[in-house]
């Protein structure tokens, strides 16, 4: 009989079977048998195709392919790590706070639409792009937040034309995107974006009675008539794929998930992202947030929705299930700051405030602006690149967020395709590091994972959900 070696992994028992996963995020599932031989290094005990199974796979090496083995573990292990090696490329200027919507999910607590004060002046976006510009990230994708971006575009097009000019030397992949609810948008807007190559980003959050529901305009009326009138407008000047939309899940729409596919499905979207709400600003203040296990019910019904809509010919995806699955599926990095390990706040994506105030993501902007400075890295104006992201404050970020380090994470199945939300560990216990199972963040993903593992067995599920990866 040839000897055998374990390489590590963690496992969860699943009724009369045991799911594996291991460090470079392969994964196999043996019956309850099977599993109690392995770690008892039993080895003969076990057949023959399951032995093949856990060799071909990264869970025993035979004696001697151990360094083999080990060899390319590691390779796949560097590249689903390959972020870590990358500085920051996705840096979010908020040009305004003012907005022309008062949506009671609104987590930065938007201002009136005149008051100019909230609007970051264009020599503050002229320092911040020359800040921007000093990572060494050959991509940098500089994304323009609000209130509504659009009704701040002269320190749009300050920042946009900045970049362009500093980039004639640097050389860099330039990438541009506007954050807006479409209202405001004209001419004058797409003119700019199209001969600037800005992408846009909106807000959809179902059909019109759904829509209208939370996103209030600040003159009452609805907007949802003139989101899809401009829309098709700004489709039609950028191109149809230059505009892309994203739901806020607030509790009203647990229980219409389906209408709410159907309605960016009719409106021509390649798929749809579930997104929880998080429970800052306006969100928390008028109670619209929920439990997990009500988000997950709804990402279930959701999901299965949409592959009865792929086998009947359409198609659709649900891009954080594809998210998931590039980590599950593949050993190949995700650039969402929540799936990674340490968290990607400050480090892969990191967000200016309309004063110059520098945070490690919008959640720490959101805290700051309900009182709370604890996240705050530094200022375009008064501190240097270095200050701002070598500063104790970020450092600690990274610290506090391994998985790998952090009790109950360190030992969980799920740890080698998740990630932390510390600003969510943060509100919830007072701390970044403390990351309890019953957290909303935790619950949230280990019962979507328990989920996906199931129906993974699935062949036709497996074959749908397979071509979303790339997306």
């Amino acid at each position: 009989m040839t000897a055998y070696r374990l390489l590590p992994f963690e496992f969860k028992r699943k009724n009369n079977h045991v799911l594996l996963v291991n460090e470079c995020g392969d994964y196999v599932e043996v019956p309850s048998d099977v599993f109690t031989s392995l770690v008892e290094k039993r080895f003969d005990a076990i057949p023959e195709l399951e032995l093949h199974r856990l060799e071909s796979r990264a869970f025993v090496a035979a004696e001697g392919h151990f360094d083999t083995a080990l060899m390319l573990s590691a390779n796949k292990y560097r590249s689903r790590r390959e972020y870590l090696h990358t500085s920051t490329a996705l840096h979010m200027l908020v040009v305004t706070l003012r907005c022309n919507h008062r949506c009671e999910y609104c987590q930065v607590s938007s201002a009136e639409d005149d008051a100019y004060k909230y609007d970051m002046p264009t020599e503050v976006a002229e320092k911040v792009i020359d800040l921007v510009f000093q990572s060494p990230s050959p991509v940098l994708k500089i994304e323009f937040q609000g209130g509504d971006a659009l009704l701040n575009w002269k320190t749009v097009m300050a920042a946009v034309r900045r970049a362009e000019e500093l980039n004639k030397n640097s050389k860099r992949q330039l990438e541009f995107v506007a954050c807006t609810n479409l209202y405001a948008l004209n001419e004058q807007h797409l003119r700019d974006a199209k001969e600037h190559k800005i992408m846009l980003s909106t807000s959809l959050d179902g059909p019109k009675c759904l829509h209208d529901l939370h996103r209030k305009l600040r003159t009452n009326g609805s907007s949802y008539e003139r989101f899809v009138l401009n829309l098709a407008k700004a489709r039609k000047w950028l191109g149809h794929d230059s505009v892309h939309a994203l739901m806020t899940a607030s509790s009203d729409s647990l229980g219409q998930i389906e209408g709410i596919i159907d309605e960016y499905e009719k409106l021509g979207f390649a798929g749809i992202f579930f997104r929880a709400l998080n429970p800052y600003g306006d969100a928390f203040k008028n109670k619209l947030y929920y439990k997990p296990e009500q988000f997950v019910e709804m990402f279930k019904r959701g999901l299965e929705y949409i592959i009865r809509l792929n086998k009947q010919g359409h198609s659709f995806v649900e891009f954080y299930t594809a998210l998931l699955l590039r980590r599950i599926l593949t050993p190949y990095p995700t650039g969402f700051v929540d799936l990674q390990s340490p968290s990607g706040a400050g480090v892969s994506g990191v967000i200016y405030d309309y004063s110059g105030d520098v945070y490690p993501a919008d959640e720490a902007r959101m805290l700051a602006r309900m009182g709370n400075m604890s996240f705050k890295l530094g200022n375009a104006y008064e501190n240097t690149y270095k200050e701002i992201f070598l500063s104790e404050t970020l450092r600690d970020i990274i610290s506090s967020s391994c998985v790998e380090t952090i009790p109950g994470c360190s030992t969980c199945v799920y740890r080698t395709y998740c990630g932390v939300d510390i600003f969510r560990n943060y509100l919830e216990t007072g701390d970044i590091a403390n990351v309890r199972s019953d957290s909303f963040f935790c619950r949230k993903q280990t019962l979507i994972f328990d989920y996906l593992f199931e129906r993974l067995k699935d062949p036709e599920f497996m074959k749908i959900v397979s071509t979303w990866i790339n997306y």
